[in-house]
Formats: C-alpha cells, sequence, structure tokens
C-alpha cells in the first residue's frame, strides 16, 4: 500500500462554508466524504462560522486568511502573511499534517509554501487571469507552480491554460471536476406554493444563479430579455446571487423598461435554491469572457441538469465540459444578445425537447458526476485514504 495512504491531509482554504458559492460548496461536499481521520481543514474566518461548525464532525480550525489583495510585500500584508502562517504552521505540528491542499495559487498556496509544507493547489481558472494582472502576483504564482507537488484543475480547459500559460508540467496535473449532490438536487413536479413563494406564478421563468460579476453575463441576458417579452409576454429572468455589479444590473433593468420582466432574489437560502431549480422553465448561464476574465467550469449548471432542467451556458471557459451539447442543453455565444435569445426561444417553443434535454441531464450528473459515486475516485486523486 502506498505511503501516502495514510497521510493527514490539510485543506487550507478562505472560501468554506458558510461562505455562499460554488468553490466553498465544492469544498465542503467534497471534504466531508473523506475519512474523518486523515482531514483536517483550515478555514478563512468568517461571520456565522462558528454555528456553522457546530451541524457537522469535520475538524476545523479557522484561520485569518482575508487579505485586501493577495500580494507578499506591503508592509500590511507582511504581517497578515506572517500571523496566518504562524497559525497554519501550529495545526501542521498539532495534527502531525504531511500534506496540504491548497484552495487557490494566491494566497493559499504561497502561504503553504512560506510554511515549508509538502502542498497541492487547486486551480479553479478564473483566477488565472487576476494571477497575470501585476509583476508582483505572477512571480508569487509562477513560484508556487514551481513548488507545489500537483495541481488539482476543475477541467480540461484550465489544465490546457496551466500547460501554454504558466508552464506547467503535465505531470503535476490532475483533472478533478467538481461534482453535485445527486441525493439534495431532484428534480420535482410543479408546484404551485413553491412558486407563488418565489413570486413565480403565471410566468415562464428563466433562472441564473451565481456571483453577479461580468463575467457572468446578467447583462447579455437582460438584454436578451428584452428580446422575448414580445414573443413569450410571460418571461421572467429570475437572478439568484448577489455581487459588485447589482446596482449596475439594476440600473440597466430600469433603463430598458424590465422591472416586470427580471427579478433580483439575492442570495437564497439552501430550501429556496432548491426549489428555484426545480420549478424554473430553463436554467441559463449566460457567461462570457471580460478583458482575460472567464467562468473556470460553472457547478451550478449541474446543480440545474440534477434538478432535470434544461440548460444554456456560453461558449466561454469550462463550462462546455459542464454541459453535454445538444443533448443535456446547449452551448451559446453570448457575447451575443441575439444569439441568447435564438436559443432561448427555440426551447420554449419546445417543451418535448426541454423535457429530453432535462431527462438527459439529470442521468448524465448521477452517472459522471455524483459527490458518492466519485468519493473513492477523488480521494485517489487526492491521494487521500479511501472514503
Amino acid at each position: 500500500m502506498p505511503p501516502w495512504l495514510w497521510m493527514t491531509t490539510l485543506l487550507l482554504s478562505e472560501n468554506f462554508p458558510p461562505v455562499i458559492g460554488g468553490t466553498p460548496r465544492w469544498f465542503w461536499e467534497l471534504y466531508r466524504r473523506m475519512p474523518r481521520s486523515a482531514v483536517v481543514i483550515a478555514a478563512g474566518a468568517c461571520p456565522g462560522d462558528g454555528a456553522f461548525d457546530q451541524t457537522h464532525d469535520l475538524r476545523v480550525h479557522r484561520v485569518p486568511l482575508t487579505f485586501a489583495n493577495p500580494g507578499a510585500f506591503s508592509i500590511g500584508n507582511c504581517k497578515r502573511h506572517g500571523a496566518a502562517i504562524r497559525e497554519i504552521r501550529r495545526h501542521v505540528r498539532r495534527d502531525a499534517v504531511q500534506q496540504v491542499h491548497c484552495g487557490r495559487v494566491l494566497p493559499e498556496g504561497w502561504l503553504a509554501w512560506r510554511c515549508g509544507a509538502a502542498f497541492a493547489c487547486f486551480v479553479h481558472g478564473e483566477e488565472l487571469h487576476s494571477m497575470g494582472t501585476s509583476r508582483e502576483l505572477t512571480w508569487m504564482a509562477r513560484r508556487v507552480l514551481r513548488a507545489t507537488r500537483c495541481v488539482f484543475a476543475n477541467c480540461r480547459h484550465t489544465a490546457g491554460l496551466l500547460q501554454r500559460d504558466w508552464s506547467v508540467p503535465e505531470s503535476k496535473l490532475r483533472v478533478l471536476h467538481p461534482g453535485v449532490d445527486t441525493r439534495r438536487f431532484v428534480p420535482a413536479a410543479p408546484d404551485a406554493a413553491a412558486r407563488a413563494a418565489l413570486a413565480w406564478s403565471g410566468r415562464t421563468v428563466l433562472l441564473t444563479v451565481s456571483r453577479l460579476q461580468k463575467r457572468k453575463g446578467h447583462d447579455r441576458m437582460i438584454e436578451a430579455v428584452g428580446m422575448l417579452r414580445q414573443p413569450f409576454p410571460s418571461v421572467l429572468y429570475a437572478i439568484a446571487g448577489d455581487g459588485e455589479e447589482r446596482g449596475a444590473l439594476e440600473e440597466q433593468v430600469r433603463r430598458a423598461g424590465l422591472t416586470e420582466y427580471v427579478q433580483f432574489h439575492g442570495a437564497l437560502d439552501e430550501a429556496a435554491l432548491l426549489h428555484a431549480y426545480q420549478q424554473c422553465d430553463l436554467f441559463v448561464l449566460p457567461n462570457r469572457s471580460v478583458a482575460g476574465d472567464f467562468e473556470g467550469f460553472g457547478m451550478v449548471l449541474l446543480e440545474a441538469q440534477a434538478c432535470g432542467r434544461p440548460v444554456i451556458a456560453g461558449a466561454s471557459g469550462g463550462t462546455a465540459e459542464a454541459v453535454r451539447a445538444g443533448e443535456t442543453g446547449l452551448i451559446v455565444d453570448c457575447t451575443q444578445p441575439a444569439a441568447l435569445a435564438t436559443a432561448v426561444t427555440g426551447l420554449l417553443h419546445d417543451l418535448p425537447l426541454r423535457q429530453r434535454m432535462g431527462a438527459e441531464g439529470r442521468r448524465w450528473v448521477e452517472d459522471c458526476f455524483d459527490f458518492d459515486t466519485r468519493a473513492s475516485m477523488s480521494a485517489r486523486l487526492l491521494e487521500i485514504g479511501d472514503a
């Protein structure tokens, strides 16, 4: 039996529940399925973390991992990095940690490297752009990528960029797609009460679940809704999530006279989010590349398909690996609102096609992305003992 099967692994990540988002949800679902004796979590401190940590039996230490920027050489960051490194070293010693999994290259990978620990890094795709925005960050990232023992890329697209742009050798790369809890995300029959609670009664609902960022493409979908409201007077574009673009998007809706057709839910709780997936008519992630920033994978696409919903995603980044184009949904050039409107129109006019896509999407994610069935494979890729 290889020696690494006895390794104690520390996940070092600012992004971990109760933080909301695809990455913290992925890490939670992944590591909670690993052997308790083999896994320790050093997670970022955040509001509500104490209450959350009372709900599970993982060994979680809360560490100061939030920095105004990931750079290393300002006086303030040197001090904050030093404090975090001391905390991490303490947990490495106390828990007899033999390898560290870093939630990102920066700052987690940098901190692990400074600790002198054996470490590996997750790369989600979209951070590759930010790592190249300054000489300091590029230098730091290259140092980390050279020192890391392996890199867990969230899709083949990300792995290719790491090889091409960051000189990461193929021998260091392992592709580990995010997954979905198919026991939680399940199809459901139309539910008038659930739709009423979401203020969707009598509406044809297009749903996006994501942080409100430019690359997510909400603005292009809002433009497309302007083209859809005449042929589909009951259409409603429901946006679940919050973020820095909310004010601009609300202003766009107001100026376009679309307040009746676009609904901002903010961040939904777990029960409401599940109902939203189950009760929408079509799920859309209209992502595009914006100044080099792109969507790494798109876990929300798996969650929507697990709920039996057909999906539309942008032809950018790694989202094509989260959809079986033409079978579970469509991949569309989401830089063009007219292309989005055309794709939506075709699916809204063809209920049998939407039903077939939804059923096929459910089968596909059950077979290929279910967290429970992938746990042993993930453990081997991560070099953690059998789950």
